[in-house]
């Protein structure tokens, strides 16, 4: 077991590596070709910033399939399955709608038709929901027909989720990576604790995805240098998509039942990521939550549910009060809250500890609601670790080790008020300004 975990975190860093290095030359690419729009109404940000980020994650993904098609205990799941593949003709095609978009503009029923278009790739390529585990009743086959139409659904949904989302420095990588993490547990989980190599291709997936994601996001935190755009949001939209099609409707629910006792067991024991269409609620749940509650909120108002607005959750966070770095991480909290909730409940779901501990970890999260002008700081030994917002002062450390503050007793003596009333340091560097000008002149 120890191979295959030291694949993965090979993977995992060659995904990482290659799309931060790129990242960079992808945003001088993005300012030389102009892919920088003007402010919108709706925009956080004040300042013009290049997208085109997912060119960089485009990078990030192929380089994390290459290489693990030439790993020992990985290459054989490229010659036995045709997923990687399916993957990555649908994330191309999403990936070129993406960049067009970020440079040109593309209407929304286009970029809808374009989504249909690469799930529709894949299901073309194998990668289908081919059967549904029902709690009390046990499998269900699905035509050809329906199994395609609920995979493009599934996967039109949770790009979507991922895309609206999108709104702040950091948001959506984070949230993103937050909810592979989870899954590559309960995958890694199902394919080595139970045996069942169908589980492999999605182990893979959140393995590439959370590569993606970490490599991009020190250049997408806040004030993020780049944004990932339509081509990066739909991107690791349609990869988690791929990952969860694949883990729910390829895994056959009778081979698991014999790891587990019985087919209703089994399916009894992964409903919280079995189900398609409650998977992206386990997974992405606070990004399909403002997809619903956008599109509810737009038609009432009688606008388009494609209209942009500013009423997705993260700007209500910004409007009561959190700052912008404050609102990211509580949308991280509760992501992670309810994915690892999720994969902890699979896991035993008799468990009356796991449900205390969500329930006391929702009571921390509503605290911190209530907490906007609260600033967390970092311990002294984790400060290289974190953002310069999150360290403490030099002020603050001295006064936190109770020692007289150094820059207190550097302070000079205050200079009287000149003739004009003016502090005499702050006219006499200004005179000093104007006579340097005057001589240059």
């Amino acid at each position: 077991m120890g191979q295959p975990v030291r694949e993965y975190l090979l993977t995992l860093c060659v995904t990482a590596a290659v799309t931060y290095l790129l990242t960079g030359p992808v945003r001088k690419f993005a300012i030389a070709a102009g892919a920088m729009p003007e402010i919108r109404a709706r925009d956080v940000h004040r300042e013009p910033t290049p997208r085109l980020g997912g060119i960089a994650m485009f990078g990030g993904l192929c380089a994390g399939l290459l290489v693990a098609s030439h790993l020992t205990n990985l290459k054989s799941l490229f010659a036995s399955s045709n997923e990687p593949q399916a993957l990555l003709s649908g994330a191309a095609l999403i990936w070129v709608l993406g960049v067009l978009d970020d440079k040109w503009g593309v209407d929304a029923l286009v970029k809808l038709g374009g989504q249909m278009i690469a799930a529709g790739v894949m299901v073309l390529q194998g990668l289908t929901i081919l059967w549904i585990p029902v709690p009390g009743v046990g499998t269900v086959s699905l035509t050809p027909m329906q199994g395609t139409l609920l995979t493009v659904a599934l996967v039109v949904v949770t790009i979507n989720a991922v895309n609206f989302v999108d709104g702040l420095d950091g948001l959506a990588s984070g949230m993103v990576c937050i909810a592979a993490a989870a899954f590559f547990m309960y995958a890694y989980r199902m394919w080595f604790g139970y045996g069942i190599e169908a589980a492999a291709p999605a182990t893979l997936f959140s393995v590439v995805l959370m590569g993606m994601c970490l490599g991009f996001l020190p250049h997408n935190m806040h004030p993020a240098r780049i944004f990932m755009g339509d081509s990066g949001s739909m991107l690791i939209g349609l990869v988690m998509a791929a990952g969860a099609v694949s883990v729910t409707g390829q895994v056959d629910p009778d081979l698991l039942g014999e790891k587990t006792g019985g087919v209703r067991e089994a399916t009894h024991a992964m409903v919280p990521v079995y189900i398609p269409l409650l998977l992206p609620l386990t997974v992405i749940a606070v990004p399909v939550a403002d997809l619903i509650l956008a599109i509810v909120r737009r038609t009432w108002k009688g606008q388009s549910p494609f209209a942009a607005d500013r009423g997705h959750l993260h700007h209500r966070l910004l409007e009561i009060g959190h700052s912008h770095s404050r609102a990211v991480l509580i949308m991280y909290f509760w992501s992670a809250l309810i994915a690892f909730g999720a994969v902890a409940y699979s896991v035993n779901n008799a468990s009356m500890w796991i449900v205390l501990g969500i329930v006391l970890l929702s009571a921390v999260g509503l605290v911190l609601l209530l907490l906007p002008r609260f600033t967390p700081r970092a311990p002294r030994w984790a400060e290289w670790a974190v953002p310069p917002r999150y360290r403490r002062s030099r002020r603050e450390s001295v006064a936190a080790a109770g020692e007289p503050s150094a820059d207190a007793e550097e302070q000079p003596e205050p200079v009287p008020a000149g003739i004009h009333g003016a502090t005499a340091i702050g006219d006499r560097s200004r005179f000093v300004d104007r006579r340097k000008a005057g001589s240059n002149r």
